[in-house]
């Protein structure tokens, strides 16, 4: 419960490790793996969701609302970004097709963050 009130609380898109060190310091016996299979099973129930948009690690998110997500090159962080989901299906044209049923979407972009862009 403690890892899905972290994800609920913060919306900094976490990995595995950043919810361990986060959590470690009040629950001492908590182990990475604890945190691992915590988030995998909280994915597979469909309250949480992940994140590849880090080429190095996958990245977890509990906001299931359509949004998409945009990731810095420079400093590495991950900010939500408002989207319809279903205008981003109907200019694909694959809402109409016989070929595929979508069950979810994911949108990811790159590029610099205002911060970075300032410094």
């Amino acid at each position: 419960m403690e890892v899905l009130k972290y994800l609920l609380k913060y919306k900094n898109h976490p990995t595995v490790d950043m919810v361990f060190n986060e959590l470690h310091p009040s629950i001492p016996t908590l182990s990475k793996t604890t945190v691992y299979n915590t988030l995998k099973l909280l994915e597979e129930s469909g309250a949480i969701q992940s994140l590849n948009i880090d080429e190095k690690n996958v990245r977890y998110d509990a906001d299931l609302s359509s949004h998409a997500h945009f990731r810095c090159k420079t400093c590495g962080k991950i900010y939500d970004i408002s989207l319809e989901e279903e205008k981003i299906i109907q200019q694909s044209n694959i809402k109409q097709s016989v070929l595929f049923q979508i069950t979810e979407c994911q949108v990811y972009y790159k590029g610099y963050c205002k911060d970075c862009l300032t410094d």
